[in-house]
């Protein structure tokens, strides 16, 4: 009875887990988190939970809302990492599968021709038949197994972080060439605008010339204010055709698909006048590159067991079950039944350290894991707080720039009035004018900095993400094709 007793043993250590436990994420930056409020917050945010997947809302602009919803669904971009989060799903289910016993089945024909024994007589043709089943199986002594099953699930859901973040990424990505875009059509039509002006200039000023009132200086001074305002107009329509190209391929379009949807000009549009931005806390807990990192510190922690039970005896049982004999029919006659049964134990004992070597890079992948978490948190909060000062200060800035444009328009109200009456030229009057659109231009550039750092506030705080439906990327839905142009 002792004999079976013996194999019991290595079924009772199946409980046993080698490998440092993992307790969570190493606690950082505890004075934010106390604080419970951003350092730059400024009076145009409040503390309320952001809305995590729909920011760009905000802007209550219905193409640039149709524009992000194509990019969701049809970026290639999502696709990649659609597909490495698919992969791992499939490693992961692979390694559980891993410490389940592997049964295989197999036929097995062999032809002997023997020799004569000692030369003498003549030789023997041997035909053998074997229909059988082998089945092997390693113990889990060590939990080695267990842990690489919490390896490989900590690397799926690092993956879907990092679907979360190409999410974050390419939703900022369309409102920031959304915005830009817009911006750079109000200043061509501005900068049209103050085309026509200087040429009225120009053609009063050759009058003036004519009458020997204005000299050829004033008249070439002003063609070349005119050339300038012109050559301003070149970049212009350069910039205005990158961004119709990057939105295109950022919907999953090739360059100029888009075109004809946005060719006409719209006002840049403008964030709400108060935003919620949360805390701290909530900003460690939603951004995916955090929880990514946090993920691959799992990751890392379950692989120092991985390695550590490599250090550790193996366990493995193989079997065989099979019919055979002489002729084909033996196959199928139970009396041939031939079982095997071979436990085997297997220590590399004497490996010069290679194993605990091995273990050693896993601690210190862990010690790197555990250093990349807390700088991805660090400067998690510094993108924030950055982002926030900018919005504030870009805000603050607009409010200036809106003043001066005021101005410029009384000083344009009351010089008309004077022209009307006699008492200034109508040529001054036209210099007033333009300087008004250039005012108007610098206020449209703020209106745009102002959205684009709304924009930064977004994405720095992680929005622009839902949790998805990890049954239906599991089933592996094929490539997407662009919809219908938004309307």
């Amino acid at each position: 009875m002792r004999k079976p007793l013996l194999f019991l043993v290595p079924v009772m250590l199946t409980g046993c887990t080698v490998g440092p436990n993992y307790a969570g994420p190493p606690t950082t930056a505890s004075h934010a988190v106390a604080r419970g409020s951003f350092v730059r917050a400024g009076v145009q945010t409040t503390a309320d939970t952001p809305a995590l997947s729909t920011w760009w809302e905000g802007f209550n602009d219905p193409l640039l809302n149709a524009l992000v919803a194509d990019a969701l669904a049809h970026s290639p971009t999502i696709d990649q990492v659609t597909a490495r989060v698919r992969e791992a799903q499939a490693q992961a289910r692979q390694q559980k599968t891993s410490r389940l016993p592997s049964v295989s089945a197999n036929g097995t024909v062999i032809r002997a021709d023997l020799p004569p024994i000692g030369g003498q007589g003549e030789g023997t043709d041997l035909t053998f038949y074997n229909l059988g089943l082998n089945a092997a199986w390693e113990l889990d002594l060590f939990g080695g197994g267990r842990r690489a099953n919490e390896q490989a699930n900590a690397n799926v859901g690092a993956r879907i972080a990092d679907l979360a973040d190409a999410q974050v990424s390419l939703t900022a990505g369309v409102a920031q060439a959304y915005v830009a875009l817009r911006d750079v059509q109000e200043r061509i039509r501005l900068n049209a605008h103050s085309t026509d002006l200087q040429k009225r200039q120009i053609a009063l000023t050759r009058q003036r010339f004519d009458l020997g009132t204005a000299s050829k200086l004033d008249l070439e001074r002003l063609q070349e204010q005119l050339e300038q305002t012109q050559a301003q107009a070149i970049p212009l329509a350069a910039q205005r055709d990158e961004y119709l190209n990057q939105l295109a391929v950022l919907t999953g379009r090739t360059p100029g698909a888009l075109d004809a949807t946005l060719s006409t000009a719209m006002p840049v549009p403008l964030p709400p006048a108060q935003v919620a931005v949360g805390d701290p806390a909530q900003l460690i807990a939603r951004r995916p590159d955090v929880r990514a990192a946090e993920r691959q510190l799992a990751a890392a922690t379950a692989g120092v067991g991985v390695s550590k039970a490599k250090e550790l005896p193996t366990v493995r049982f193989l079997g065989l079950l099979g019919l055979g004999g002489t002729t084909p029919g033996a196959v199928f006659d139970l009396g041939n039944l031939t079982t095997l049964a071979a436990p085997s134990l297997s220590w590399s004992v004497l490996d010069f350290g290679r194993a605990k070597a091995a273990t050693r890079a896993s601690e210190a992948q862990r010690d790197a894991a555990d250093a990349t978490y807390r700088r991805t948190v660090l400067e998690a909060l510094e993108d924030a707080e950055t982002q926030l000062s900018r919005f504030a200060n870009t805000r603050l800035q607009l409010g200036q720039l809106a003043q001066a444009e005021a101005t410029s328009a009384r000083a344009a109200t009351l010089n008309r009035q004077r022209v009307a009456a006699g008492t200034s030229r109508l040529i001054d009057q036209l210099d007033i004018e333009r300087q008004q659109i250039a005012a108007r231009i610098a206020v449209a550039q703020a209106k745009a900095g102002l959205s684009t750092s709304y924009i930064g506030v977004n994405k720095a705080l992680g929005l622009g993400w839902s949790a998805p439906d990890t049954a239906a990327i599991s089933a592996g839905a094929g490539p997407k094709t662009a919809g219908p142009t938004p309307r």
